[in-house]
């Protein structure tokens, strides 16, 4: 299709304001397909909502964001104070070195905004250098700096610039906050880093994903609202707002000279392409997990939108972990074919029972598609390509026993690993904490960083996906795969 100059939406549009529903307005909609009575839902007369299951799941949908509506301050104040916690044990040498601390007058307090103070995630997964058996030839290598990427992209900019600069060893080139439109706030953080030891050099751009406590990301992953954009499909609202969208949709060019705010699509572009001009043999890398990987395969939506065929020359390749599905069956084939037209690598990570890979539902409701190849790892970290995760819309009841049961070996495998792999592999309290949640809800502990972390370090790479990306061969992979084990 033609580059886009605005005007992008179609007709169809589905739009759920959650501040605007009370809990009557929810309860309401649950009998009535009448939707110009609730006036917290704006969608086209084509998309009325005759099917009660359709409902259900808008009325979730808005109850959950209602709710962290509700909870955002109290919700912000309890991280605080648990990486505050967290931050104050491990700058005092734990509690007893903070108890005796305590007892001389001596106690360090951590500055949310140095080199030192870790996020809640990254006190999941205190590991901040790559495998050093992992070489710039070795074919874990693209997913595994890209992990490390994504990981660290969770933490405030002076954490990120030690850790690239002191553990990776690479060159740290800025870190950012954009401004999401929708929400009116600075809500889109991501960071650029070049690595000088690969040839060609590689830039790498992650964007943050979820945090724990922030009420509106985890309202932006619940929210099913969406637009049609011509030529493209319906795509999630939240997702692109949180990218840059404008009112219009998606300009080629907008003057962010005249507003104060900077947006995270046109400033991230305009700066790959300033790099790539001064290191012509350079190429970038885009990458993200949770919600950093919606955004990064979402910028290459944009990308492709906007006909950017030499950004695309200088891609290596996009690689997302534990992400969310982006839009629909027609944006799915859209993306197919633009991944295919420009010859783009796209590896989606999945590890086992991880709960975000598997919204938006895939449903007849809603009918949210994943696309390109899925790297899928069981819980003993091994892989396969496929065309979808297992259980692929995580409720299934089939799914009950075997995901329950599987999070009882991860919580036993967290005792087992370092001492058949080593030190790098001990986890922490908190992540055993999170173990023990997951007996109840296995797809918790999934989607945290340290078993993505673990499955590019230790898991194998099929020999498939280290060719660029083809349909063909992609096609004659699946057709040999056999549905892998739970666990």
């Amino acid at each position: 299709m033609p580059c886009s100059n605005g005007d992008d939406f179609g007709s169809n549009k589905l739009l759920l304001e959650a501040k605007e529903a009370s809990f009557l307005d929810i309860f309401l909609l649950l009998f009535s397909s009448d939707i110009k009575k609730r006036t917290f839902v704006d969608c086209s007369e084509e998309q009325r909502l005759q099917d009660f299951p359709h409902r259900w799941i808008i009325c979730i949908s808005i109850l959950v964001q209602r709710l962290l509506i509700t909870f955002k301050e109290a919700l912000a104040f309890v991280g605080q104070a648990i990486e505050m916690w967290l931050n104050l044990l491990s700058s005092n040498g734990g509690f007893f070195g903070l108890l005796a601390n305590i007892l001389t007058g001596k106690v360090v307090k951590p500055d949310r905004t140095s080199a030192t103070f870790t996020s809640a995630v990254g006190n999941l997964d205190t590991r901040v250098e790559m495998d050093k058996n992992i070489g710039v030839e070795d074919r874990r290598y693209m997913p595994s700096l890209s992990f490390m990427a994504a990981k660290i992209a969770y933490e405030n900019e002076a954490f990120i610039s030690s850790a690239v600069k002191d553990h990776l060893k690479m060159e740290f080139k800025g870190y950012y906050d954009f401004w999401n439109g929708h929400l009116q706030q600075l809500s889109t953080p991501a960071f650029i880093l070049q690595d000088s030891k690969a040839d060609p050099n590689l830039i790498v751009l992650a964007f943050r994903g979820t945090e724990p406590f922030d009420a509106n990301g985890w309202s932006t992953d619940f929210d099913v609202s969406w637009y049609e954009l011509k030529g493209v499909g319906k795509v999630h609202r939240g997702f692109m707002h949180a990218l840059g969208m404008q009112k219009n949709g998606w300009p080629k060019d907008i003057d962010q000279g005249a507003t104060d705010h900077s947006y995270a699509y046109y400033s991230l572009r305009q700066m790959l392409k300033n790099m790539l001009q001064k290191n012509e043999k350079a190429k970038f890398i885009v990458t993200g997990h949770s919600l950093g990987g919606a955004l990064a395969i979402l910028f290459i939506c944009v990308l492709a939108l906007h006909e950017e065929a030499l950004l695309f020359e200088r891609m290596e390749g996009v690689y997302t972990f534990g992400q969310p599905r982006v839009g629909d069956k027609q944006f799915a084939e859209y993306m197919e074919d633009k991944l295919k037209k420009y010859d783009v690598r796209y590896l989606r990570y999945v590890y086992s029972n991880d709960l975000v890979p598997r919204i938006p539902f895939d449903d007849k409701s809603f009918m949210y598609k994943h696309f390109g190849p899925c790297m899928y790892y069981n819980s003993l970290y091994r892989g396969k390509v496929m065309h979808e995760e297992p259980d692929k819309n995580y409720f299934s009841l089939v799914w009950i026993i075997p995901n329950m049961v599987n999070a009882c070996w991860e919580l036993v495998r967290g005792f087992l690993l370092p001492i058949v792999k080593g030190r790098d592999y001990r986890e922490t309290w908190l992540m055993t904490l999170v173990r023990i949640v997951g007996l109840v809800i296995p797809g918790i502990p999934a989607h945290c960083p340290p078993d993505y972390n673990n499955s590019t370090r230790m898991g194998n790479v099929p020999v498939s996906v280290d060719l660029q990306y083809s349909q063909e061969e992609l096609h004659q992979e699946l057709l040999m795969i056999e549905m892998p084990r739970t666990f």
